[in-house]
């Protein structure tokens, strides 16, 4: 494949978000041209952030673009894409991201594909990977040839990709005529948790394996003294040893740290697709054919109690 992918960027409160850069991987893995969309009122300057990452930065503003509208974004997209003809089309598989994109692949007549999680090309086919019944099934789509997709990208299925040197940003004057179909009122922030497990360099992840709540501040110590946080499977939040926040999977946080140590976890594919692309994954369990082993980098087939409590012993003794 040849071209060029076009990512649309999000922007929450004037900043653009962070996963608004994971589409630049994508482009780099199919050798695409990366470009990016930045949509913003007229006051509003190019996030800096984003020419390192794309070739170009095709900054479009406009006052009906003050606020995020799918009606008003999808046609100054549409306008954008009939200008520079890209092969992609993604942006984040967010609440504005799965609106948006069915709004600009009906205006574009292209297909669409939502929540993807892989992405691949066998000869002129473009096929996109995604998850159904909550994780339960992988499929595999096969797109029909057209002359552009559409696609929605779940955060964190791919990492971002720096340039070799900054890129450059291009202002774009539209016009544009969709009134905007709803008024924004105001943010509603979630409940701020102790700590974000997705910017976590180091997580100890704990599953079924520790057995008892009791067992849990052996594992915080072990965390403390690595400098990470403590993290879990969703079947420890749903028995309330951890709020929904630490729950790494499919129905939780997709994590990239440095370091993911998993104690007790089976390695169920609802978990594993949220920590699949740590740098360096330790499995700790005491059946040999738990699944986590095949992914893990190193596994050790062992009580997680018995090896909690030697690498806190071993930690102390170095100074942490």
């Amino acid at each position: 494949m040849s071209g060029e992918l076009l990512a649309v960027a999000e922007r929450l409160r004037g900043e653009v978000k962070e996963q608004s850069l994971e589409a630049s991987g994508l482009a780099s893995r199919l050798g695409l041209k990366a470009s990016c969309a930045l949509l913003t009122g007229p006051s509003e300057e190019g996030w800096p952030e984003l020419v390192k990452f794309y070739d170009e930065v095709v900054h479009v503003k406009h006052y009906l673009l003050a606020q995020p509208c799918p009606v008003v974004y999808s046609e100054a997209l549409a306008k954008v894409v009939e200008l520079r003809d890209p092969k992609l089309v993604v942006m984040p598989h967010s609440s504005m991201g799965m609106e948006l994109a069915p709004y600009l692949a009906a205006k574009l007549g292209a297909p669409v594909v939502t929540d993807v999680v892989d992405v691949e090309v066998r000869g002129s086919e473009l096929r996109a990977s995604r998850y159904l019944y909550g994780g339960k099934v992988l499929a595999r789509v096969r797109l029909a040839q057209a002359d552009r997709y559409v696609l929605t990208l779940r955060p964190g299925a791919f990492k971002p990709a720096p340039r070799p040197s900054p890129g450059r940003i291009v202002e774009l004057s539209l016009s544009l005529e969709a009134a905007p179909s709803r008024r924004l009122l105001g943010y509603v922030e979630p409940e701020a948790g102790e700590v974000d497990i997705a910017k976590a360099q180091v997580i100890v992840s704990v599953g079924r394996g520790l057995r008892d709540k009791a067992n849990l501040p052996a594992v915080e110590e072990l965390a403390k003294l690595l400098g990470g946080v403590v993290a879990c499977s969703r079947p420890r939040v749903d028995k309330g040893w951890l709020p929904k926040d630490r729950q790494v999977g499919n129905s939780g946080k997709t994590v990239k740290p440095r370091l993911y140590l998993a104690l007790g976890i089976s390695g169920a594919f609802q978990h594993v697709v949220g920590m699949k692309d740590s740098d360096l994954i330790i499995a700790v369990n005491k059946d040999p054919n738990a699944p986590i082993f095949n992914v893990a980098h190193y596994g050790v087939v062992e009580d997680l109690l018995k090896v909690v409590d030697a690498l806190k012993q071993q930690l102390k003794k170095t100074g942490g």
